[in-house]
């Protein structure tokens, strides 16, 4: 924002401020009268942007002041919206279907808050609503569907099960060949200016029919309008950076290349972004090396590299591709830490306690030359062993792990969350089909190094914060405390015992407990529910999941651009002028949540033809499955062995007539006196697949007996229609997105803290 732009809102904020037109405006200002057409442009700028509202007479207000929020909303299936203010101070907002105008997922809108007479009587704690005023800015204006004809027009049918609008289009001209009812298509949205009448749009590209090779994803791609190439630019510069580093690279830099530096990744992995090495100082202290790949020294502000890395945000990991942040030729090979080779590093040094604390902490830019590369399955089986008797860097390893241990320890009694589920990785024959389900534990394999980034993320904002300096920060919020009231309700019906969930040490003892219970995992899959969604934010709100007050992204600068930005704060000269950084935590927080929805929903297509190839065939396999969910017209279940959830309709059920028993939240068999209620275990064939409305329904097998004290299958899974709250966000821990066989493998989850 310009100097001129931030007097107009401080104008505009004072307490004596009257409501003023242009030239009164221009007196308030003290601008000379030949500004005023400068000056409406920016009146204009500043009301679209939703900072300031034109009233009757054309007199300008903050929207502040007639209880508008801007803000970027954000739409369920059922067609709801939930506003995330661009004021960090305030709180969501839910929008009621009928109010949500013609806004659509992702959309920056200005909003009417509700405001409702407190009265002399307290009261519950209500959530705060409001009514879509205006659309300032669509994230999307190109809609991926299904081609359908009416009695009397062509319409579009949105893959996007939260755009609840056909869009009508003309016959589609001049795109290769003809379009065909049922194919897949491209829809450019045109001006839609009330949600009484449908959207209308023109067809700009044909993907092809649904069942074609390469649709699918091809659709995917579309949909989140994620780019399949780099600019020739963008790819000229990286390869004119070279592959090797050059004697006046080192300059300014600390020498570790005769360390035991080690990386630990995934066995398919190729971008090697953190590397550590870990020696006794004394029989009380450990010196902590925790090295990140210095993507700083070769992406430089304004260069061709830093726009596009911005543009994107972060790497895309889809269940059959990566859609990377940077080019490979840096991503892959100059910026990630090899082994035998020299590498670039911004290092946080630590001087840690024999049980964990942290002493003291160093922040310098270094150069390694790694000994070893470990995959996971590697590290866990030296872990499950005695070192062997000359391996120095085994030995290191059982030590990093004893005191990854003490750390995680140190770090759960301070109040962090164990929010942790398995993670699910589908592989694909040469076909594109699914050839099998993966699991992936968070062993202590994984946890040695996640304790190692947690500490260097948190290190890096605490140094930050103490210098004063703009920064990008991790942010997860605490939960609505009417959100959280509406959960313990639900886990008490359940006969679980449960306290005051405002207090963390509360939620502690409750998921605890929920660990030990048939019940627990569906019920710690409402809690994921409750929470709030991690973000980017320019004031250190602190992280609520892992109970830390300061905390950034600092250990993945080869896929996120959040810890680019963080690199140049902690070590460049010139600080990034706090608005533009602000800019920057709005945008990537946007393309990070565009992301997880473009992954999921790559996951679910291949799902989809993999349930409906069962049916196909008449005889669909059988899956254990926990009951998370019961409702009075079925119930929903997690499919750990699909890694995904679906609806059992009642309808489905032939052998018995279920009656839903409200006050138990259960189901009741007339005939069999069969109970089926939250946390059974029952075995499901899939019955129906929604490919529009993206919706698996399944059936009890015909032997299926539910039985409430029955064991709920082992190692349970996030289903695919929950959305992961931040705690799963990204913190430096390394489980691997689903990649298909013999294809580029995708970097690691990193659980998205």
């Amino acid at each position: 924002m310009n100097d001129l732009k931030t007097k107009i809102v401080v104008v505009l904020g004072r307490k004596d401020y009257v409501p003023a037109n242009v030239p009164e405006l221009l007196r308030l200002l003290r601008l000379p009268p030949d500004r005023q057409q400068n000056l409406q442009t920016l009146l204009l700028e500043l009301e679209q942007a939703g900072l300031i509202v034109r009233l009757k007479g054309n007199r300008y207000i903050q929207s502040g002041e007639a209880d508008l929020i801007p803000g970027r909303i954000r739409m369920t299936r059922q067609g709801r919206g939930f506003l995330q203010p661009d004021d960090a101070s305030l709180k969501e907002i839910a929008i009621p279907e009928n109010a949500t105008g013609t806004a659509l997922h992702e959309d920056r809108v200005l909003v009417r808050r509700d405001v409702r007479g407190k009265g002399l009587r307290a009261k519950a704690v209500e959530a705060t609503t409001g009514t879509v005023v205006r659309v300032l800015e669509r994230r999307r204006t190109q809609i991926v569907g299904t081609l359908q004809r009416g009695r009397q027009f062509l319409y579009v049918v949105p893959d996007d099960p939260r755009i609840p609008h056909d869009i009508y289009v003309p016959e589609p001209r001049d795109l290769g060949r003809p379009a065909r009812i049922g194919d897949k298509v491209v829809a450019e949205l045109q001006e839609w200016e009330s949600r009484h009448a449908n959207p209308e749009g023109e067809i700009i590209e044909i993907l092809g029919a649904p069942d074609a090779e390469g649709v699918d994803m091809l659709s995917v791609l579309r949909q989140y309008d994620l780019p399949l190439h780099f600019p020739k630019a963008v790819l000229a510069a990286a390869h004119a950076i070279g592959n090797t580093v050059h004697p006046h690279d080192l300059t300014g830099r600390t020498d570790c290349r005769l360390h035991r530096v080690i990386t630990i990744d995934p066995d398919d992995a190729k971008d090697f972004d953190d590397a550590i090495c870990l020696e006794r100082v004394s029989s009380e202290q450990w010196r902590l090396w925790v090295h990140i790949a210095d993507v700083s020294h070769y992406v430089k502000p304004g260069t061709a590299l830093d726009a596009e890395a911005r543009k994107r945000g972060n790497s895309t990991y889809l269940v059959d591709r990566v859609i990377p942040m940077l080019p490979e030729a840096l991503s892959n090979e100059l910026c990630s830490l090899k082994p035998r080779v020299d590498r670039l590093t911004k290092c946080v040094e630590f001087l840690l306690s024999d049980d964990g604390r942290v002493l003291n902490a160093k922040f310098y830019p270094a150069v390694i030359h790694s000994q070893r590369r470990f995959t996971y399955g590697e590290v866990l089986a030296i872990l499950q062993r005695n070192p062997m008797p000359g391996q120095a860097v085994e030995l290191m390893l059982h030590q990093a792990h004893a005191l990854a241990q003490r750390i995680r320890k140190l770090r759960f009694r301070a109040g962090s969350l164990d929010l942790d589920f398995p993670e699910s990785k589908i592989r694909l024959d040469a076909q594109g089909r699914i050839l099998r389900i993966e699991r992936n534990e968070n062993d202590v394999s994984h946890q040695l190094i996640e304790e190692c980034m947690l500490l260097a993320n948190e290190a890096v904002a605490a140094r930050l914060m103490s210098l004063g300096k703009p920064a990008l920060y991790r942010v997860h919020e605490v939960p609505e405390e009417r959100r959280l009231q509406e959960y313990r309700q639900d886990v008490l019906s359940q006969n679980v015992p449960c306290g005051n969930l405002s207090h963390p040490a509360e939620v502690q003892k409750l998921l605890q407990r929920l660990g030990t219970l048939p019940i627990g995992p569906a019920l710690k899959i409402g809690f994921l529910k409750s929470l709030m969604r991690a973000c980017y934010s320019t004031e250190p709100l602190g992280h609520y999941g892992l109970a830390k007050k300061k905390y950034t992204h600092f250990t993945s600068p080869i896929r996120r651009y959040a810890d680019l930005v963080v690199h140049r704060a902690l070590f460049d000269k010139i600080a990034a002028p706090l608005f533009a950084l602000k800019e920057t935590a709005e945008h990537i927080s946007v393309t990070e949540r565009n992301s997880a929805d473009a992954e999921r929903d790559s996951k679910d297509v291949k799902l989809y033809a993999f349930l409906n190839a069962q049916l196909a065939s008449g005889n669909p396999e059988r899956y254990p499955a926990c009951v998370t969910d019961v409702r009075n017209f079925g119930f929903f279940v997690d499919v750990p062995g699909l890694a995904m959830s679906g609806l059992v309709p009642l309808s489905t059920v032939e052998d018995d007539f279920f009656v839903f028993d409200e006050s138990r939240n259960l189901l009741v068999g007339r005939r069999t006196r069969r109970m089926i209620r939250l946390g059974d275990a029952v075995t499901v064939q899939v019955a129906k697949v929604d490919g529009f409305k993206k919706q698996v329904d399944f059936r009890l097998t015909p032997t299926a007996r539910t039985d409430s004290r029955s064991p709920v299958p082992s190692r349970p899974v996030v289903p695919s229609a929950v959305p992961k709250p931040a705690f799963h966000s990204g913190h430096g821990g390394k489980n691997r997105r689903p990649t298909s066989a013999g294809t580029r493998p995708a970097k690691r989850n990193r659980h998205r803290r």
